[in-house]
């Protein structure tokens, strides 16, 4: 079980995580902060020990054994720039990259637009999605799942997953890592909007795929050239045979 006490003393936000919601089981995160009017409060985290629903990019499977990971999401309700979300998906995987170095030292590469590897193992993913009405956005939430304490992931994959308990050779405390998540998006989501550039920097860093030639899928469409740079607001900058052009989503592989 979830130590609430455990968590709450690490805790060191003034609003991400200060109201906690704890579920033992629910379709998926991320849909009830979205669709249930219970949810309105800034900030709020609702983490579930299993989702019989959880999903990541484009509807997939996220698979997750109940009490040995994190999935949880976190309700943002400021009038955020359509533009700028996709800088609160770069912070999002950055809380949880600067999470792991600053807890267990592991080596940790950010792969566009939101997951999280370890050794090129995936060890998290981010998913952004929201509520609107007109141009406005309503509700925005940031859904994470981090392979945690889970031993071993049966299965075929794209990326092959892995675990912190895997990669760091023991079990580790949930409570003190979800802390540690919330304290760095607080601060993190303030410098996004204050000094973007260091976000956008930082990140980065951790991709290793910048620089490289890679193939994007998106839909129906397979693109393939040079990941250049991400641009002022996080999207992918793909230098083709004769122009560059701007990446807003798409599975990007090396090539």
């Amino acid at each position: 079980m979830f130590n609430i006490e455990e968590f709450d003393i690490k805790l060191d936000t003034e609003i991400i995580g200060r109201n906690f919601v704890y579920c033992d089981e629910v379709e998926s995160t991320n849909d009830l902060l979205l669709k249930s009017k219970d949810f309105n409060q800034h900030g709020t985290v609702l983490l579930a020990e299993y989702q019989t629903h959880g999903k990541g990019r484009k509807n997939r499977e996220w698979i997750s054994n109940s009490g040995q990971n994190l999935t949880f999401s976190i309700l943002l309700k400021q009038n955020y720039p359509e533009k700028k979300i996709n800088l609160i998906n770069l912070l999002s995987s950055l809380s949880v990259a600067q999470a792991l170095e600053n807890l267990y030292q592991l080596n940790v590469e950010l792969k566009w637009p939101n997951d999280v590897l370890v050794n090129k193992k995936k060890i998290a993913g981010i998913l952004l999605e929201s509520t609107s009405k007109g141009k406005k956005i309503e509700k925005l939430v940031v859904g994470i799942g981090i392979n945690v304490n889970q031993p071993n992931f049966p299965g075929k994959f794209e990326i092959q997953p892995t675990s912190i308990r895997k990669e760091f050779k023991s079990i580790v405390s949930r409570e003190r890592l979800l802390s540690e998540i919330l304290n760095l998006f607080e601060n993190l989501l303030e410098t996004a909007f204050e000094k973007p550039e260091k976000i956008l920097n930082d990140w980065r860093e951790r991709c290793k795929m910048i620089g490289e030639k890679v193939k994007i899928i998106q839909d129906k469409r397979t693109v393939v050239g040079v990941f250049d740079d991400i641009d002022d607001d996080g999207y992918l900058i793909l230098k083709t045979t004769d122009k560059l052009e701007k990446i807003h989503y798409g599975d990007v592989s090396l090539r």
